[in-house]
């Protein structure tokens, strides 16, 4: 179970971090980017390539959801283990990975988009 007030001050060590209230759950953030994710009073991490193997090889799930028309959503956050509730160098250690997996979407999101040949059309082609 994720209590915002015990995880305010588990975040603490980790410098200036924002909660905000999301679709019925919040939003964990630093540096105007999202972190963390609280929904169903279960806590979930930022994941990306380099983060989700410690994720996958503790069995920890993915946060999802079910779209309107019923299809399924898996997201880039994955449930906290639980020893970060008992443990803040253990929360701060997931936590500041899941920061890192936060700030290299980021960056990865702003890179321009690289451009090929392939599928362009030229000048002299009808657009």
């Amino acid at each position: 179970m994720a209590d915002i007030e015990f995880l305010r001050e588990l975040c603490e060590p980790l410098g200036h971090v924002v909660f905000k209230k999301m679709f019925g759950g919040w939003a964990i953030m630093t540096q105007e980017r999202m972190f963390g994710l609280v929904a169903d009073d279960t806590l979930y991490f930022k994941v990306d390539a380099e983060t989700a193997p410690r994720f996958e090889e503790r069995g920890l799930g993915r946060f999802t959801y079910v779209t309107r028309d019923g299809r399924r959503t898996v997201m880039s956050y994955a449930r906290a283990p639980e020893e970060v509730f008992d443990d803040t160098d253990a929360f701060v250690d997931w936590a500041r990975a899941a920061i890192g997996a936060a700030m290299r979407s980021a960056a990865t999101a702003k890179a321009p988009k690289r451009r090929t040949a392939k599928g362009r059309k030229g000048r002299d082609e009808p657009a």
